[in-house]
């Protein structure tokens, strides 16, 4: 990794502590965090340009994984080396995953119970994802042949709900979208401008090692769970994969996470939904609901404080390693067509998984009656607006359905 910063721009002390601070301050989702992350790397401290920038958002939604985390860790790591990703990376990460972490003490201790205030957070949680699915199938399947990709994956979704049948439908959606796409003429757009040439912030030799650890972890992890049945394993793994196949954007974790840790039984589908609504009140990346997920687990897997360690690294670490893997390479791949025509197909296909999501379990789990529709309803209508943060719709959600508990409705 090109080790380190130019003289008198500081180091990964420095990357830690306005990482801290955009990690205390960062509302809104991953959208949001890009802007904050514009304002505060380019317009206020000047460490990379405008045309640097855009290349490291592209390669964050290219690659797997929490988007705007990578930015953050490509940022650092352009700024500081290795040290400087991983400050970044922490100093996003650490005050919601310590907060979701206590959420998931509670839970497991039996000191949250169940209540009107918990059907208000799986309320706010169908608003959110209703949201995503329409944001993201307008950008990401917004002609025929996507949108009849997504739909595809979203009946195969909900008719073989297992985490081996997204991933399958995600590796389909990347044949289909290699192959179908550009004779149907759609999803592959224009080539990018190359931009400005700018030194990678890793060796080739770094980012080869960096990229072999991912893979051999991908297949090793799931072979070791096997022949050891170690829980810190099983637990490990399966938030490792999640954190790997995860296209899109980050409420496309939510189907993965849930086939990984409620099927099994290690969290509840009540605490499953009231955490990731809990989620959407907190600043910093989504991500950090394995923090809850992780001290909710219960047994055989390790729950507590370490089971929210366990599943914060495994969940956010092959994102890192694409990043710091895909840095060297990124101006020559995203110029390949292929490539490209590659990543619409996987897109349009996690549209498809997500909205089975919002199908099942979020909306049968969340909505049991025309009230709450309504709340649900009105919370979407208010996310469409683009003026209301997901904080309000998540606080508005909690008292309305506080208020019909009340009423007896």
């Amino acid at each position: 990794m090109a080790g380190s910063p130019e003289p008198g721009r500081g180091g990964a002390g420095e990357v830690l502590r306005i990482a801290l601070r955009l990690g205390l301050t960062s509302f809104g989702g991953p959208i949001a965090h890009l802007g904050y992350f514009r304002q505060e790397y380019v317009v206020r401290r000047r460490w990379l340009d405008e045309v640097r920038f855009g290349d490291l958002v592209a390669l964050g939604q290219f690659l797997p994984g929490p988007a705007s985390s990578q930015v953050g860790i490509a940022v650092g790591a352009e700024r500081a080396g290795l040290r400087g990703g991983f400050a970044a990376w922490l100093g996003f990460t650490l005050p919601s995953a310590l907060v979701m972490g206590a959420l998931g003490l509670g839970v497991a201790g039996g000191l949250l119970g169940g209540g009107a205030w918990v059907d208000g957070l799986k309320l706010a949680a169908v608003a959110v994802v209703a949201h995503a699915v329409w944001s993201m199938a307008r950008a990401l399947a917004p002609d025929l042949p996507r949108a009849g990709l997504a739909l595809a994956a979203a009946a195969l979704a909900l008719a073989f709900a297992t985490p081996f049948t997204q991933v399958a439908l995600i590796a389909a959606g990347a044949v289909a979208g290699l192959v179908l796409l550009p004779r149907l003429g759609a999803g592959i757009g224009p080539v990018p401008d190359a931009g400005a040439e700018a030194p990678p912030a890793a060796s080739r030799r770094t980012a080869v090692a960096a990229l072999a650890l991912f893979g051999a972890m991908l297949v090793g992890l799931p072979v070791l769970r096997a022949v050891t049945g170690d829980p810190a394993v099983a637990l490990f793994e399966a938030f490792y994969r999640s954190g790997a196949l995860v296209f899109g954007g980050g409420h496309v974790v939510l189907p993965l996470l849930e086939a990984s840790v409620v099927a099994p039984g290690w969290v509840s589908q009540e605490a499953f939904l009231a955490g990731y609504g809990a989620a959407q009140a907190l600043p910093g990346p989504l991500f950090a609901f394995a923090a809850f997920l992780g001290a909710a687990a219960s047994e055989p897997v390790p729950g507590g404080a370490a089971g929210a360690l366990l599943a914060t690294i495994a969940i956010f670490l092959p994102g890192a390693l694409l990043v710091v893997g895909a840095l060297p390479f990124w101006q020559v791949l995203r110029r390949r067509p292929r490539a490209r025509a590659a990543l619409a197909g996987v897109n349009a296909t996690v549209v498809g998984i997500l909205a089975a999501a919002l199908v099942d379990p979020v909306a049968r789990s969340g909505i049991s009656g025309p009230a709450d529709v309504a709340v649900a309803a009105a919370g979407f209508a208010a996310l469409t607006t683009g003026r209301v943060p997901p904080l309000v719709v998540v606080a508005g959600s909690v008292v309305a359905a506080v208020v019909l508990g009340a009423a007896g409705v």
